[in-house]
């Protein structure tokens, strides 16, 4: 059932983090890295995760893959996403990840298009992210 899965992948803080960077456009695993200040394997897991339960999907673009909410997401996957939208508007947690991502927006070039150098070296992404291959699909 699609709404267990939903509330399954909701339990997770690093995942309703994530879910809540997606809200305004897509990102790539070294931008998570930035924002969130954890290491690539935990992100990529969570994103995974998330992924195999279709609360996100992912496009390669070169070496990177870039990470966005479902194009036509279910109603229920909707009304979660806007709740947790509502309800984190003032959680410091969640503040602290949006401002970041607000400063890193100029270095985005055309939202979500690739460019982990910029994310890198502005956020000071903890491990080697460029020149990595990551599966998509």
């Amino acid at each position: 059932m699609e709404l267990v899965k939903i509330y399954q992948s909701l339990q997770d803080l690093t995942r309703l983090r994530v879910l809540h960077l997606l809200m305004p456009g897509p990102l790539c695993v070294c931008h998570f890295q930035t924002i969130l200040g954890e290491p690539q394997v935990k992100i990529s897991k969570h994103l995974a995760y998330l992924r195999a339960r279709g609360l996100v999907q992912c496009r390669r673009q070169g070496n990177w893959v870039i990470y966005m909410l479902p194009a036509k997401p279910s109603p229920a996957l909707q009304v979660n996403l806007a709740c947790l939208e509502k309800c984190v508007d003032d959680v410091p947690l969640f503040m602290r990840d949006r401002a970041r991502l607000t400063k890193l927006a100029p270095f985005l070039v055309a939202r979500g298009l690739g460019g982990c150098g910029p994310a890198r070296l502005r956020g000071g992404a903890t491990g080697s992210v460029l020149g990595r291959r990551r599966a998509c699909g």
